[in-house]
């Protein structure tokens, strides 16, 4: 499979950072065949972790989900309708989830995790990301007709052409687009983001979505690899190629942020009413207002992928089983995390940070501090 394809949440440095992901198969295949169940499904790759109410829930490699329902000290891997890479979880109550997949697989459960049934793929993706090029086409050119001599309507009129000729073709490819990350609001209200300048949004639960893409300013595609809220209710989408985009009202619209780095970032948090946004090679920067940033000198050059949930510490977690903490947003420190396996994502619960990555489930004791 193309490793630009076979992209996993953390996006263009997966291949490099997590190894042994699924073998390809028919598209078909890994869509509608259900997960294999096995006794050593928490040592598979798992990418994603969240809580759902006295629940825990983590996906990952093979359409593997995994369930704890006594905060983590067993699991019990799920019985899921796909095997595609799993890459993202995200519940907005103790009973209402969603996770993400390759493929363009997008999946909604309603009993905290048990089940879970396909509310879209990546053929319904391209379908709606085409359909909604199609019009803005027609929009602007109609516009054209009356304005023939306006530049700025004809260069519009040839980056939506150029838009259009992408999605058709993505049409004839098949559902390859991963989508990398989803988000809620609340119940009702949501994002899914992806591969090649994926963005979908739902108003309904998950029951429809629309294609929001043509909102970025990413001409290039870039693809979009976490969203993530501020305590003012800004929202922000972090990508490949320094890209950072923020929206003021509710996701309707965004404007692109310059960053100080142009390569990768693959998660945004907030600590003490600061915004941390980190990527390849361990960059990380910190703002107070979210435009404009500032490096963080760590002493440590592993790629960072995510932030650990529910601490009063900024944990960061990235490659070669990197942990980072900090009590103040400056001053890090390093935890030792056991393996050189990358980690991926975690949280804080009951004196622990339950971690999920290339190894699989992992609790570390916040007394090995």
């Amino acid at each position: 499979m193309d490793p630009i394809r076979s992209l996993i949440r953390f996006c263009m440095a997966a291949a490099v950072l997590l190894a042994g992901s699924v073998a390809a198969q028919p598209v078909a295949d890994r869509l509608n065949t259900p997960a294999l169940l096995s006794s050593r499904a928490d040592q598979a790759l798992l990418l994603d972790i969240a809580a759902s109410g006295n629940q825990l829930v983590a996906v990952g490699d093979q359409g593997i989900v995994m369930r704890s329902i006594d905060q983590g000290r067993s699991w019990q891997q799920q019985q899921t309708p796909f095997s595609v890479m799993l890459t993202s979880v995200f519940f907005a109550d103790a009973e209402h989830g969603w996770l993400t997949g390759h493929d363009g697989l997008l999946a909604a459960t309603s009993d905290g995790g048990v089940s879970w049934r396909t509310m879209l793929d990546g053929n319904q993706i391209n379908q709606l990301r085409l359909q909604t090029l199609q019009q803005k086409m027609t929009e602007i050119q109609t516009r054209f007709d009356t304005e023939p001599d306006n530049d700025l309507l004809a260069e519009e009129l040839d980056t939506i052409s150029w838009l259009v000729a992408d999605a058709t073709a993505a049409v004839d490819d098949g559902a390859g687009v991963p989508l990398l990350n989803i988000w809620f609001a609340d119940s009702q209200h949501g994002f899914a983001l992806g591969g090649y300048g994926l963005l979908l949004k739902t108003e309904d639960g998950g029951d429809s979505w629309v294609y929001w893409g043509d909102r970025l300013e990413n001409p290039d595609n870039f693809h979009l690899n976490a969203m993530a809220a501020d305590h003012q209710g800004h929202l922000y989408i972090v990508g490949e190629a320094g890209l950072l985009f923020r929206s003021e009202d509710d996701g309707d619209s965004w404007s692109r942020i310059d960053t100080p780095y142009d390569g990768s970032f693959f998660g945004m948090t907030e600590f003490n009413k600061q915004l941390y946004l980190m990527g390849l090679r361990g960059h990380l920067y910190r703002s107070d207002s979210g435009l404009e940033w500032l490096p963080v000198e760590t002493g440590f050059d592993a790629t960072l992928l995510s932030a650990v949930e529910g601490v009063d510490k900024l944990v960061l977690l990235g490659q070669g089983g990197m942990i980072l903490q900090s009590p103040d947003g400056q001053h890090f420190s390093q935890l030792p995390s056991g393996a050189r396996h990358s980690l991926s994502a975690g949280l804080a619960l009951n004196g622990a940070y339950i971690l999920v990555g290339e190894g699989g489930l992992q609790t570390l004791e916040m007394s090995h501090e």
